[in-house]
């Protein structure tokens, strides 16, 4: 599947309408074990998530929920990016109003999206989707914010100010153990030190 996913992703754009299919048809016959995306006319494999990476997007919704209850947290949701370029992704997480989705296919217009998370992953492709192509492709898409946690660098980036064709005006970068806000809409800070656990 993956080499298949590559060699579409370097030859002539598809249709989003057959990205789907093939996205549809990889979820069901591996058992959601392979998870494609479509952003700027390619395929990517998003690798299925390790345990530390995961315990990560937990405790982001732990987080969320204890301080923004009227606040819905979402994994895995896909979301439709892009617009102009019809890019198909699903961040780690999505933070929304209260039920915000309800009602929604398996790919959501992004209006409304507060911020979406993505995690780095162990993985060769991590740095071109996670720190070049997704903060360009969530910025065009007019999400307030991007929250990057980075491994690999030990690192937790905070993108804002978002701009079509640009991606974001405005980034923050703290080191794993220092504080991050969140600002309003969400008004949630984060202590960082606990994510000094789950890297390798």
């Amino acid at each position: 599947m993956t080499v298949m996913a590559e060699r579409t992703s370097q030859t002539s754009q598809m249709s989003v309408e057959d990205f789907e299919r093939i996205a549809e048809f990889a979820a069901k016959e591996t058992d959601d074990a392979v998870r494609f995306e479509f952003i700027n006319g390619r395929i990517g494999v998003k690798k299925v998530a390790d345990g530390d990476h995961d315990t990560i997007v937990v405790w982001l919704t732990k987080r969320c929920m204890q301080v923004r209850p009227d606040l819905d947290v979402y994994q895995g949701r896909g979301l439709r990016v892009e617009k102009y370029r019809e890019g198909r992704a699903r961040p780690d997480a999505v933070i929304v109003p209260e039920e915000h989705f309800a009602g929604h296919g398996e790919w959501a217009d992004p209006s409304g999206v507060l911020l979406v998370l993505e995690v780095t992953s162990y993985d060769s492709d991590t740095d071109q989707r996670d720190r070049q192509e997704k903060p360009v492709a969530y910025g065009a898409a007019g999400i307030p914010f991007y929250l990057l946690i980075d491994r690999d660098a030990c690192m937790v980036k905070l993108y804002g100010d978002p701009e079509p064709e640009v991606g974001y005006r405005e980034t923050r970068v703290v080191p794993f153990g220092d504080r991050l806000l969140l600002p309003e809409p969400l008004g949630i800070e984060l202590d960082t030190e606990k994510l000094k656990q789950y890297v390798d």
